[in-house]
Protein backbone atom coordinates (compact mmCIF):
# COMPACT_ATOMS: atom_id res chain seq x y z
CA UNK A 1 0.00 0.00 0.00
CA UNK A 2 1.43 3.46 -1.13
CA UNK A 3 2.05 5.21 2.47
CA UNK A 4 -0.54 8.16 2.59
CA UNK A 5 -0.51 11.38 4.48
CA UNK A 6 -4.29 12.32 5.06
CA UNK A 7 -4.93 16.31 5.95
CA UNK A 8 -8.33 16.94 7.58
CA UNK A 9 -9.77 20.01 6.13
CA UNK A 10 -9.41 21.69 3.04
CA UNK A 11 -9.26 25.41 3.70
CA UNK A 12 -6.01 27.43 3.06
CA UNK A 13 -4.31 26.28 6.15
CA UNK A 14 -5.25 21.91 4.52
CA UNK A 15 -3.60 23.86 1.13
CA UNK A 16 -0.51 25.12 2.28
CA UNK A 17 0.53 22.04 4.61
CA UNK A 18 -0.12 19.69 0.81
CA UNK A 19 2.32 22.16 -0.56
CA UNK A 20 5.02 22.14 2.11
CA UNK A 21 4.58 18.76 2.52
CA UNK A 22 5.27 18.39 -1.18
CA UNK A 23 8.41 20.99 -0.28
CA UNK A 24 9.35 18.70 1.93
CA UNK A 25 10.14 15.75 -0.07
CA UNK A 26 7.30 13.80 0.98
CA UNK A 27 6.78 11.47 -2.34
CA UNK A 28 3.75 9.36 -0.64
CA UNK A 29 0.13 9.78 -1.41
CA UNK A 30 -1.52 12.99 0.30
CA UNK A 31 -5.62 12.98 0.40
CA UNK A 32 -7.20 16.31 1.20
CA UNK A 33 -10.99 16.09 3.25
CA UNK A 34 -12.82 18.67 3.09
CA UNK A 35 -16.88 19.53 3.82
CA UNK A 36 -17.29 22.22 1.47
CA UNK A 37 -17.50 21.46 -2.36
CA UNK A 38 -15.00 24.52 -3.23
CA UNK A 39 -10.95 23.92 -3.65
CA UNK A 40 -9.69 26.20 -0.83
CA UNK A 41 -10.51 30.05 -1.53
CA UNK A 42 -9.40 33.15 0.54
CA UNK A 43 -11.97 33.77 3.61
CA UNK A 44 -11.23 37.51 4.21
CA UNK A 45 -13.04 39.05 1.55
CA UNK A 46 -16.02 37.45 2.47
CA UNK A 47 -17.58 40.35 5.21
CA UNK A 48 -15.85 43.01 2.56
CA UNK A 49 -15.66 42.73 -1.22
CA UNK A 50 -17.94 39.56 -1.53
CA UNK A 51 -20.55 40.91 0.87
CA UNK A 52 -20.45 43.76 -1.24
CA UNK A 53 -20.79 42.20 -4.49
CA UNK A 54 -17.05 43.34 -5.54
CA UNK A 55 -15.43 39.74 -5.96
CA UNK A 56 -16.76 37.03 -7.59
CA UNK A 57 -15.96 33.55 -6.34
CA UNK A 58 -13.61 32.98 -9.06
CA UNK A 59 -11.16 35.78 -7.58
CA UNK A 60 -11.24 33.92 -4.26
CA UNK A 61 -9.96 30.93 -5.26
CA UNK A 62 -6.20 29.72 -4.88
CA UNK A 63 -4.61 28.07 -7.43
CA UNK A 64 -1.93 25.13 -5.75
CA UNK A 65 1.12 24.91 -6.57
CA UNK A 66 2.06 22.86 -9.07
CA UNK A 67 4.61 20.84 -7.10
CA UNK A 68 1.25 19.54 -5.26
CA UNK A 69 -0.92 19.06 -8.33
CA UNK A 70 -0.83 15.15 -7.71
CA UNK A 71 -2.85 15.43 -4.35
CA UNK A 72 -6.02 14.20 -3.85
CA UNK A 73 -8.55 16.35 -2.69
CA UNK A 74 -12.05 14.80 -1.53
CA UNK A 75 -14.58 17.35 -1.26
CA UNK A 76 -18.05 17.60 -0.15
CA UNK A 77 -16.69 15.17 2.62
CA UNK A 78 -15.90 15.47 5.93
CA UNK A 79 -13.78 13.44 8.81
CA UNK A 80 -16.45 12.17 11.53
CA UNK A 81 -13.78 10.12 13.55
CA UNK A 82 -10.03 8.79 14.29
CA UNK A 83 -8.72 6.47 16.10
CA UNK A 84 -5.00 8.15 16.16
CA UNK A 85 -3.23 4.82 17.58
CA UNK A 86 -4.07 2.62 14.64
CA UNK A 87 -3.87 5.86 12.58
CA UNK A 88 -6.74 5.60 11.02
CA UNK A 89 -9.46 8.38 10.26
CA UNK A 90 -13.36 7.47 9.40
CA UNK A 91 -15.37 9.40 6.99
CA UNK A 92 -19.26 10.55 7.01
CA UNK A 93 -19.58 8.14 4.35
CA UNK A 94 -18.14 5.09 6.53
CA UNK A 95 -14.71 5.05 4.87
CA UNK A 96 -11.66 4.41 6.30
CA UNK A 97 -8.73 5.96 5.55
CA UNK A 98 -5.61 4.89 6.97
CA UNK A 99 -2.38 6.73 7.19
CA UNK A 100 1.29 7.48 7.92
CA UNK A 101 0.51 10.76 9.21
CA UNK A 102 -2.46 13.19 9.85
CA UNK A 103 -2.37 17.03 9.55
CA UNK A 104 -5.62 18.68 11.47
CA UNK A 105 -6.21 21.41 9.76
CA UNK A 106 -9.90 21.48 10.69
CA UNK A 107 -10.40 25.32 11.55
CA UNK A 108 -13.24 26.82 12.99
CA UNK A 109 -17.06 27.78 13.13
CA UNK A 110 -19.20 30.30 13.73
CA UNK A 111 -20.80 30.79 17.24
CA UNK A 112 -24.47 30.71 17.18
CA UNK A 113 -26.76 32.98 19.72
CA UNK A 114 -28.38 31.08 22.06
CA UNK A 115 -32.14 32.19 22.77
CA UNK A 116 -36.20 31.89 21.86
CA UNK A 117 -36.84 33.17 18.48
CA UNK A 118 -36.46 32.31 14.73
CA UNK A 119 -34.38 31.11 12.83
CA UNK A 120 -34.82 32.43 9.35
CA UNK A 121 -33.11 36.14 9.07
CA UNK A 122 -30.16 35.29 11.22
CA UNK A 123 -26.68 34.88 9.37
CA UNK A 124 -23.09 33.80 10.44
CA UNK A 125 -20.54 35.02 7.69
CA UNK A 126 -17.53 31.77 7.54
CA UNK A 127 -18.41 30.35 4.01
CA UNK A 128 -19.19 31.60 0.45
CA UNK A 129 -22.49 30.19 0.97
CA UNK A 130 -22.94 32.43 4.15
CA UNK A 131 -22.13 35.71 2.27
CA UNK A 132 -24.18 34.75 -0.54
CA UNK A 133 -26.79 34.36 1.05
CA UNK A 134 -26.56 37.86 3.70
CA UNK A 135 -25.78 39.77 0.74
CA UNK A 136 -28.88 39.07 -1.00
CA UNK A 137 -31.09 40.03 2.36
CA UNK A 138 -28.54 43.21 2.53
CA UNK A 139 -29.36 44.34 -0.46
CA UNK A 140 -33.49 44.14 -0.17
CA UNK A 141 -34.83 48.18 0.26
CA UNK A 142 -35.29 48.76 3.92
CA UNK A 143 -33.15 46.73 5.42
CA UNK A 144 -33.01 46.88 9.08
CA UNK A 145 -29.97 45.16 10.17
CA UNK A 146 -28.48 44.44 13.55
CA UNK A 147 -25.19 42.99 13.92
CA UNK A 148 -24.52 40.90 17.20
CA UNK A 149 -20.91 41.46 18.12
CA UNK A 150 -18.46 44.01 18.05
CA UNK A 151 -15.08 42.19 16.59
CA UNK A 152 -13.50 41.76 12.97
CA UNK A 153 -16.29 40.41 11.37
CA UNK A 154 -18.97 42.39 13.04
CA UNK A 155 -17.11 45.83 12.37
CA UNK A 156 -16.72 44.96 8.70
CA UNK A 157 -20.41 43.83 7.99
CA UNK A 158 -21.65 46.35 9.75
CA UNK A 159 -18.81 49.04 7.35
CA UNK A 160 -19.93 47.40 3.99
CA UNK A 161 -23.94 47.20 4.97
CA UNK A 162 -23.43 51.55 5.07
CA UNK A 163 -21.45 50.96 2.03
CA UNK A 164 -24.32 48.78 0.19
CA UNK A 165 -26.83 51.71 1.34
CA UNK A 166 -28.30 50.12 4.18
CA UNK A 167 -29.32 53.24 6.49
CA UNK A 168 -30.24 51.08 9.72
CA UNK A 169 -27.11 49.22 10.73
CA UNK A 170 -26.87 48.83 14.68
CA UNK A 171 -23.76 46.78 16.77
CA UNK A 172 -24.38 44.85 19.99
CA UNK A 173 -21.91 44.25 22.00
CA UNK A 174 -21.68 43.65 25.78
CA UNK A 175 -18.35 44.90 26.06
CA UNK A 176 -18.19 48.86 26.16
CA UNK A 177 -16.00 49.91 23.04
CA UNK A 178 -15.58 48.02 19.34
CA UNK A 179 -12.73 45.58 18.80
CA UNK A 180 -11.32 46.74 22.86
CA UNK A 181 -10.55 43.09 23.94
CA UNK A 182 -8.14 42.58 20.95
CA UNK A 183 -6.99 46.33 20.58
CA UNK A 184 -7.29 48.01 23.80
CA UNK A 185 -9.43 51.23 24.92
CA UNK A 186 -7.47 53.76 22.81
CA UNK A 187 -8.18 52.49 19.78
CA UNK A 188 -11.72 51.27 20.23
CA UNK A 189 -12.72 54.26 21.62
CA UNK A 190 -10.93 55.90 17.81
CA UNK A 191 -13.20 52.80 16.11
CA UNK A 192 -16.28 53.53 17.70
CA UNK A 193 -16.39 57.70 16.36
CA UNK A 194 -15.13 56.52 12.58
CA UNK A 195 -18.51 54.44 12.17
CA UNK A 196 -20.39 56.61 14.14
CA UNK A 197 -19.78 59.17 11.92
CA UNK A 198 -20.53 56.92 9.09
CA UNK A 199 -23.44 55.80 9.90
CA UNK A 200 -23.59 53.23 12.04
CA UNK A 201 -24.79 52.87 15.35
CA UNK A 202 -23.80 50.97 18.61
CA UNK A 203 -25.72 49.40 21.43
CA UNK A 204 -22.99 48.22 24.07
CA UNK A 205 -22.92 47.19 27.40
CA UNK A 206 -25.68 44.83 26.62
CA UNK A 207 -26.80 41.41 25.16
CA UNK A 208 -29.20 39.68 22.91
CA UNK A 209 -32.11 37.95 25.10
CA UNK A 210 -34.05 36.54 22.73
CA UNK A 211 -35.52 37.24 19.27
CA UNK A 212 -39.16 38.40 17.97
CA UNK A 213 -40.92 37.38 15.05
CA UNK A 214 -42.59 34.32 13.72
CA UNK A 215 -41.42 32.73 10.58
CA UNK A 216 -38.41 34.97 10.49
CA UNK A 217 -36.88 37.82 12.79
CA UNK A 218 -38.78 41.11 13.40
CA UNK A 219 -36.37 42.00 15.97
CA UNK A 220 -33.92 41.61 18.73
CA UNK A 221 -34.45 41.89 22.42
CA UNK A 222 -31.68 42.89 24.28
CA UNK A 223 -31.13 41.69 27.83
CA UNK A 224 -32.67 45.42 29.32
CA UNK A 225 -35.80 44.11 27.30
CA UNK A 226 -35.29 46.25 24.68
CA UNK A 227 -36.13 45.56 21.27
CA UNK A 228 -34.34 46.11 18.33
CA UNK A 229 -36.41 46.05 14.95
CA UNK A 230 -34.32 43.80 12.57
CA UNK A 231 -35.22 41.87 9.51
CA UNK A 232 -31.84 40.55 9.14
CA UNK A 233 -29.46 39.67 12.27
CA UNK A 234 -25.68 39.02 11.71
CA UNK A 235 -24.01 36.58 14.15
CA UNK A 236 -20.45 37.44 15.06
CA UNK A 237 -19.96 36.11 18.77
CA UNK A 238 -16.70 34.29 18.19
CA UNK A 239 -15.63 30.44 16.87
CA UNK A 240 -16.00 26.95 17.72
CA UNK A 241 -13.36 24.71 17.00
CA UNK A 242 -14.08 21.66 14.95
CA UNK A 243 -12.44 19.10 17.26
CA UNK A 244 -15.17 16.91 18.06
CA UNK A 245 -14.03 14.12 15.28
CA UNK A 246 -10.93 13.89 17.71
CA UNK A 247 -12.76 12.51 20.94
CA UNK A 248 -11.94 9.81 22.53
CA UNK A 249 -8.56 10.20 21.61
CA UNK A 250 -6.98 11.45 25.06
CA UNK A 251 -6.45 14.96 23.90
CA UNK A 252 -6.74 18.45 24.89
CA UNK A 253 -9.21 19.66 23.40
CA UNK A 254 -10.36 22.51 25.43
CA UNK A 255 -10.06 25.59 23.16
CA UNK A 256 -8.91 23.90 19.51
CA UNK A 257 -6.45 20.90 19.16
CA UNK A 258 -3.45 21.53 21.52
CA UNK A 259 0.41 20.99 20.48
CA UNK A 260 4.15 21.49 21.86
CA UNK A 261 6.12 23.82 20.26
CA UNK A 262 7.06 21.68 17.21
CA UNK A 263 3.06 21.94 16.06
CA UNK A 264 2.76 17.76 17.25
CA UNK A 265 -0.59 16.53 18.73
CA UNK A 266 -1.02 14.31 22.16
CA UNK A 267 2.97 13.46 22.19
CA UNK A 268 2.15 11.74 18.47
CA UNK A 269 4.51 12.39 15.85
CA UNK A 270 2.60 11.22 13.50
CA UNK A 271 -0.09 14.04 14.18
CA UNK A 272 0.44 18.02 13.81
CA UNK A 273 -2.35 20.42 13.43
CA UNK A 274 -2.10 23.65 11.09
CA UNK A 275 -4.32 26.97 10.92
CA UNK A 276 -6.29 28.60 13.59
CA UNK A 277 -7.75 25.47 15.47
CA UNK A 278 -4.01 25.16 16.80
CA UNK A 279 -3.54 26.13 20.17
CA UNK A 280 0.56 26.23 20.11
CA UNK A 281 2.85 27.75 22.81
CA UNK A 282 4.82 31.27 20.68
CA UNK A 283 8.62 31.17 21.75
CA UNK A 284 8.58 34.94 20.30
CA UNK A 285 6.10 35.85 23.50
CA UNK A 286 5.45 33.52 26.72
CA UNK A 287 5.13 30.49 25.53
CA UNK A 288 1.62 30.16 26.59
CA UNK A 289 -0.32 28.02 24.08
CA UNK A 290 -3.41 30.21 22.35
CA UNK A 291 -5.09 30.22 19.31
CA UNK A 292 -4.46 32.59 16.73
CA UNK A 293 -6.99 33.21 13.88
CA UNK A 294 -5.18 35.92 11.59
CA UNK A 295 -4.54 35.51 8.03
CA UNK A 296 -0.78 34.59 8.39
CA UNK A 297 -1.13 31.64 10.74
CA UNK A 298 -1.76 28.95 8.19
CA UNK A 299 0.97 29.23 6.19
CA UNK A 300 3.09 29.88 9.01
CA UNK A 301 1.76 26.77 10.92
CA UNK A 302 1.82 24.72 7.51
CA UNK A 303 5.74 25.14 6.75
CA UNK A 304 6.33 23.99 10.53
CA UNK A 305 4.18 21.36 10.53
CA UNK A 306 5.36 19.96 7.78
CA UNK A 307 8.95 19.90 8.17
CA UNK A 308 7.97 18.24 12.22
CA UNK A 309 5.92 15.52 10.71
CA UNK A 310 8.00 14.71 7.90
CA UNK A 311 11.24 14.61 10.16
CA UNK A 312 9.54 11.64 12.11
CA UNK A 313 8.48 9.78 9.13
CA UNK A 314 12.23 9.95 7.54
CA UNK A 315 12.89 8.43 10.92
CA UNK A 316 15.47 12.32 11.38
CA UNK A 317 15.01 13.73 14.78
CA UNK A 318 13.00 17.35 14.57
CA UNK A 319 15.66 19.09 16.23
CA UNK A 320 14.28 22.50 14.72
CA UNK A 321 13.72 26.03 16.93
CA UNK A 322 10.71 26.39 18.88
CA UNK A 323 7.47 27.61 16.48
CA UNK A 324 8.22 31.28 16.49
CA UNK A 325 5.09 33.62 14.35
CA UNK A 326 4.99 36.50 14.03
CA UNK A 327 0.97 37.09 13.46
CA UNK A 328 0.02 39.58 11.19
CA UNK A 329 -3.97 40.62 10.44
CA UNK A 330 -5.28 43.46 8.78
CA UNK A 331 -9.45 44.56 8.59
CA UNK A 332 -10.99 46.82 5.83
CA UNK A 333 -13.80 48.97 7.30
CA UNK A 334 -15.11 51.66 5.51
CA UNK A 335 -12.61 53.50 3.86
CA UNK A 336 -10.44 52.81 6.05
CA UNK A 337 -7.99 49.82 7.49
CA UNK A 338 -6.88 48.17 10.66
CA UNK A 339 -2.83 46.61 10.26
CA UNK A 340 -1.38 44.60 12.96
CA UNK A 341 1.99 43.23 13.19
CA UNK A 342 2.94 40.85 16.25
CA UNK A 343 0.31 40.52 19.50
CA UNK A 344 -1.06 43.01 20.48
CA UNK A 345 -3.14 41.67 22.87
CA UNK A 346 -0.04 40.92 24.82
CA UNK A 347 -0.06 44.70 25.67
CA UNK A 348 -2.93 46.07 26.32
CA UNK A 349 -1.83 47.32 29.44
CA UNK A 350 0.86 49.78 28.26
CA UNK A 351 -0.19 51.39 24.90
CA UNK A 352 1.59 54.10 23.12
CA UNK A 353 0.90 56.67 19.96
CA UNK A 354 4.12 56.02 18.40
CA UNK A 355 2.69 58.39 15.50
CA UNK A 356 -0.17 60.44 14.46
CA UNK A 357 -3.36 60.97 16.58
CA UNK A 358 -6.01 58.89 17.45
CA UNK A 359 -8.62 61.22 15.80
CA UNK A 360 -6.47 61.05 12.23
CA UNK A 361 -4.44 58.51 11.11
CA UNK A 362 -2.40 56.55 13.85
CA UNK A 363 -0.08 53.92 14.53
CA UNK A 364 0.08 52.70 18.13
CA UNK A 365 2.70 50.45 20.20
CA UNK A 366 1.25 47.71 22.47
CA UNK A 367 4.57 47.12 24.94
CA UNK A 368 5.06 44.33 27.54
CA UNK A 369 7.90 44.54 30.32
CA UNK A 370 8.89 47.41 28.24
CA UNK A 371 8.99 45.33 25.34
CA UNK A 372 7.48 46.27 22.17
CA UNK A 373 4.87 43.61 21.40
CA UNK A 374 2.88 44.35 18.69
CA UNK A 375 1.89 47.08 16.43
CA UNK A 376 -1.42 48.29 14.93
CA UNK A 377 -2.23 51.12 12.44
CA UNK A 378 -5.32 53.05 11.87
CA UNK A 379 -6.45 55.00 8.82
CA UNK A 380 -5.01 55.44 5.18
CA UNK A 381 -2.06 54.68 3.33
CA UNK A 382 1.20 56.55 4.95
CA UNK A 383 -0.14 54.62 8.18
CA UNK A 384 -0.30 51.32 7.72
CA UNK A 385 3.46 52.31 5.38
CA UNK A 386 4.14 52.88 9.33
CA UNK A 387 3.60 49.71 10.62
CA UNK A 388 5.26 47.54 7.95
CA UNK A 389 8.32 49.52 9.13
CA UNK A 390 8.16 47.97 12.49
CA UNK A 391 7.64 44.32 11.42
CA UNK A 392 11.78 43.95 10.47
CA UNK A 393 11.90 45.48 14.24
CA UNK A 394 9.70 42.84 16.04
CA UNK A 395 11.15 39.91 13.88
CA UNK A 396 14.93 40.97 15.06
CA UNK A 397 14.00 40.76 18.70
CA UNK A 398 15.16 37.33 20.04
CA UNK A 399 12.44 34.56 20.99
CA UNK A 400 11.74 35.30 24.81
CA UNK A 401 11.60 30.85 25.08
CA UNK A 402 14.97 29.50 23.98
Amino acid sequence: MTPRIVVAGASMGGLRAAEQLRAAHWTGAITVIGDEPHMPYNRPPLSKEVLAGKAPFESLAFTPKASAADVEWRLGASVTSARLADRVVVLDSGEELAFEGLVVATGMRPRRLRGEGPLAGRHTVRTLADAQGLREELTRPGARVVVVGAGFIGCEVAATAVGLGVTEVTVIDPLPLPMVGPLGELLGRALLRRHEERGVRFALGTSVAGFEGEDRVTGVVLSDRTVLPADVVVESVGSVANTEWLDGNGLDLTDGVLTDDQLRVGGLPYVVAVGDVARFPNARYDGVPRRVEHWSIPTDTAKHAAKSLMAHLVGAEADFEPFAPLPTFWSDQHEFRLQSFGAPVLGKDDVRVLDGDPDGDVLVGYHAGGRLVGVVALGGHAATTGAARYRAQLLKQPALIA
